[in-house]
């Protein structure tokens, strides 16, 4: 008998545990979060609460670290005294008003400014990006500045870590950052930073995951960007990482994969806006403080690679999202044009509302994906869109199997006929992960020859790629359907 009242007893306060918790996840859940986000925690947690909540309480928190939040606060001042005197846009320059907006807004946004870039180059060829990030470090005189997403020393990058090395030995301070956890999965990350002192190089994992050193965060936050500076002089910034093309994991071996990468090598000014982001990282995971160079410029206006061009640091310790933002901006100010390239198209319901508004406005819009993504997760959700993206009218370009096209920009607008041109190009993909929870580094480009270097490259892009139509989307079953719309929700657990 008392067996029967102490388990009924038990199945009581179980139910009152489980209600209790959605009725609290029902009203706590929402607040500050985007509708798609909130739905999506609030589904997980009210069907299955006991993996719902744990997972909730680790990786959904708006709450970051007070230490991060504090440093970025900092870093705004820092960055905004320092550049307090410098224009939002070079005194010279004469901006059609859309375009002067955007610079307004991302100068409140991130208090960076616009100024010159001489376009070096965009470097598409995976070996000769490398060869030439090589040809720079080899020349380096003072300092070198690495901060790179994923990185593996294997027989493809073997050089440039060589020539780190070289540059550390005849005198040069190199400074060198990679992601704990983006790059933990790849053969050798657990030596990696045994081989980097050995050759001299100063180094510091970002957003390191180690509670056992009292360096506890979210383990879903990420630092994505792809920086390298050297001598306040040369700077790169792109999608590339610096790990062999084919990302050594023996899946992707199997398929046959190859990314398809670029990065821009700059000079000019916006390096010292490129270093600034360096400097605020490398504070944030060594505490040292890194005196930043002065710009570099012959102050001359060359009409064939000049650029105006505007940092934009994005992530977790910015709460306005600067990148999304722009790309909205962006999307919105095309009117004949947009060529969006992204690995993952993930958008949020501002996102795909601008995309189709403007497909509906007459633009035509090009989106540039891959065939098959790198993810199994990633790929279903970014095709769940597909359906309202080709019926508003968008040319879906699939990047043919097994590449990934990992390049990431959006571009508005190019051609004499086309108004005003603009562009963004950089690390940032188009989702919501790259929106809310990795830290990215992106390119505003408001006049200049990397908006033909961009639409040439979108045109390169296209020329191999496999169009796809609205009839032929439509033949997928039943099956194809209900994964795609299940792996969508999982997109906005954030």
């Amino acid at each position: 008998m008392s067996i029967d009242v102490d388990l009924t007893t038990w199945q009581w306060i179980g139910l009152i545990l489980e209600y209790g918790i959605k009725l609290l996840a029902i009203g706590v859940i929402p607040e500050d979060r985007k509708p798609s986000s909130a739905n999506a925690w609030l589904l997980l947690i009210l069907f299955l609460p006991i993996v719902g909540l744990p997972l909730y309480l680790m990786m959904s928190s708006n709450f970051v670290s007070r230490r991060r939040h504090r440093i970025q606060q900092e870093a705004n001042v820092m960055v905004g005294d320092a550049q307090r005197e410098i224009p939002d846009h070079p005194v010279d320059m004469d901006p059609d008003p859309e375009i002067e907006s955007m610079l307004r807004l991302n100068r409140t946004l991130t208090t960076f400014p616009a100024t010159v870039g001489h376009n070096q180059g965009l470097w598409a060829d995976y070996e000769h990006a490398l060869h030439r990030l090589v040809e720079v470090v080899d020349a380096a005189r003072d300092y070198i500045h690495v901060e790179v997403y994923i990185q593996a020393w294997d027989e493809s990058t073997d050089e440039f870590y060589r020539a780190l090395g070289r540059a550390a030995d005849r005198g040069v301070k190199v400074r060198l950052l990679f992601d704990h956890i983006g790059s933990l999965k790849y053969p050798g990350s657990r030596k990696l930073g045994k081989r980097l002192s050995a050759i001299g190089v100063e180094w510091r994992m970002m957003l390191p995951l180690a509670p056992w050193r009292g360096r506890f965060r979210r383990p879903d936050l990420r630092n994505h960007r792809k920086i390298i500076v050297v001598d306040g002089e040369i700077g790169f910034l792109g999608s590339l990482n610096l790990i062999d093309r084919g990302y050594l994991m023996a899946n992707h071996r199997r398929a046959g994969r190859q990314w398809i990468d670029v990065m821009v090598e700059l000079t000019g000014p916006i390096v010292t806006s490129m270093e600034t982001v360096f400097a605020v990282d490398w504070y944030s995971e060594s505490g040292e403080s890194l005196a930043i160079s002065p710009p570099v410029d012959d102050g001359e206006r060359r009409p064939g690679d000049t650029n105006v061009l505007q940092m934009i640091p994005s992530g977790p310790g910015y709460t306005t999202e600067p990148n999304l933002r722009t790309f909205i901006s962006i999307i919105h100010h095309a009117k004949n044009h947009l060529v969006i390239c992204s690995p993952y198209f993930i958008p949020d319901e501002a996102l795909l509302s601008a995309v189709t508004t403007a497909c509906y406005r007459g633009v035509r819009v090009d989106l540039l994906v891959s065939e098959q993504a790198d993810q199994f997760v990633v790929h279903h959700a970014q095709t769940s869109y597909y359906q309202a993206l080709l019926e508003a009218g968008v040319h879906i370009h699939q990047f043919p199997a097994p590449y990934i096209l990992h390049t990431k920009f959006l571009l508005a607008d190019h051609g004499p006929e086309s108004g005003v041109p603009v562009a963004a190009f950089g690390s940032s993909n188009l989702d919501m992960r790259s929106f809310g929870l990795n830290y990215e580094s992106t390119l505003l480009v408001a006049e200049g020859d990397l908006l033909d270097d961009l639409y040439l490259l979108g045109e390169t892009y296209k020329s191999v790629s496999i169009p796809l139509t609205l009839e032929e989307w439509n033949k997928r079953g039943f099956w194809r359907r209900y994964i795609d719309n299940v792996m969508r929700l999982t997109s906005a657990l954030q």
